[in-house]
């Protein structure tokens, strides 16, 4: 193999597609559309990723999915997959979302509170990739884990918690 295979999307569940793009439209500012409405969405997190000296680079943003747990499409056959209970509580997949420059965790989290989210924890310092870290679980049980750069020599809070 010479080139390797490619990440292209990460589908969160939902019994309400609709709802949840919404949700991460209002917290997060993310395109939210539809395809079609209420059976599928695509998440849109923005413009490319950007270059050291801060430009736009030619990469673009990996998208988001948000399929309907009531019957998950694609499927190969006509009457679908059938419908499939939210995972809530347990281990599963963690999207991680870079908080931008522009913006902070503690407004992410409250916007994401204030729409039915559940704070999870935060706080955090994790030295291994030099970032501080928040969670909530979104009204559907998806968990996402807030990512913050500390940057040269982080002056890091006494109250969080560290690994």
């Amino acid at each position: 193999m010479t080139y390797p295979n490619t990440l292209i999307f990460v589908d969160l569940a939902s019994d309400d597609p609709e709802a949840t793009g919404t949700f991460y439209a209002e917290v997060f500012g993310w395109a939210n559309e539809g395809r079609p409405a209420g059976v599928y969405h695509r998440l849109v997190p923005g413009e490319n990723f950007k270059n050291k000296d801060g430009s736009q680079s030619q990469i673009g943003n990996l998208h988001i999915g948000i399929y309907n747990s009531k019957n998950a499409r694609p499927f190969p056959t006509p009457e679908g997959a059938g419908a499939k209970s939210l995972s809530r509580g347990d281990h599963k997949a963690r999207i991680w979302v870079l908080v931008s420059d522009d913006d902070t965790p503690e407004r992410i989290l409250s916007d994401a509170e204030a729409r039915g989210a559940k704070i999870l924890w935060k706080d955090h310092y994790w030295k291994e990739f030099n970032g501080y870290n928040y969670a909530f679980e979104d009204p559907w049980g998806n968990e996402i884990i807030l990512w913050g750069k500390a940057g040269e020599n982080p002056d890091i809070p006494a109250s969080y918690s560290r690994e």
